[in-house]
């Protein structure tokens, strides 16, 4: 039960770091704006609150003597993977703070850059907190204020880091993956992946046509003979 509350948890660290990732890309482009910033604000304080929860959730068990062997190996994966979201979450807040810095938004010391892109990302950043909308109440100048906090923030997550790496002592090349690398990529798409695609991944797992490989080659030997031919000709022309 424990052991499936971690990964449901871990499953929602993921969402909310790759929507920070997505938003933290925008900052300084055509589609900044306050309500970005306060977007930005919301869900990294969502993976941080996330990240507390999944922290005390993984400890004991991993801490605990009595664990078996392959239940500790499990908690182990979820560990090495919470591990990698924190590095990755702490990274694009140091890039935020620095895009932040460089584009203020009421007072630029330079123009913002025009990717061409335009458009708000209210939707991303609700899908990444499990809401319907996403309302933006903050003040003007909300952005200066916020880039103090978002350094204190920096730091308290890489404290985490830093605990979580002297409370369990999980070196990450230990860790041995369940499933050959790549895998996920022949994993059959998920109905809201296969929805908002409208694709569908087909698995391969037989080896190549010989006979399609054969007649692509000799059509492109046959393509290419004309092409000399009608060469050899205009020449003599």
């Amino acid at each position: 039960m424990a052991k499936e509350e971690c990964k449901a948890l871990l499953d929602a660290l993921n969402k909310a770091t790759a929507c920070y990732h997505h938003l933290a890309l925008t900052i300084g482009g055509s589609a900044d704006s306050q309500n970005l910033r306060e977007e930005l604000q919301k869900t990294r304080q969502k993976a941080q609150e996330l990240a507390v929860v999944i922290r005390a959730r993984l400890t004991a068990p991993l801490r605990d003597r009595g664990l078996g062997a392959e239940e500790r190996a499990e908690f182990e994966r979820l560990w090495v993977a919470f591990s990698g979201c924190l590095d990755l979450l702490e990274a694009d807040m140091r890039r935020a703070l620095t895009l932040g810095t460089e584009f203020p938004l009421n007072k630029p010391l330079r123009p913002l850059v025009r990717t061409g892109v335009e458009g708000g990302a209210a939707n991303v950043a609700a899908r990444a907190l499990s809401a319907r909308s996403l309302r933006h109440e903050a003040e003007r100048g909300f952005d200066v204020e916020d880039l103090h906090q978002l350094e204190r923030e920096i730091l308290q997550v890489g404290e985490m880091i830093h605990d979580m790496e002297m409370k369990v002592n999980v070196p990450r090349w230990t860790v041995q993956a369940r499933q050959a690398a790549g895998a996920e990529l022949l994993a059959r798409p998920s109905a809201g992946v296969s929805s908002m695609r409208g694709v569908s991944v087909e698995q391969r797992t037989g080896p190549c046509d010989l006979s399609k490989a054969l007649a692509a080659t000799i059509f492109s030997a046959v393509l290419l003979a004309a092409v000399a031919l009608a060469v050899c000709v205009a020449k003599l022309s």
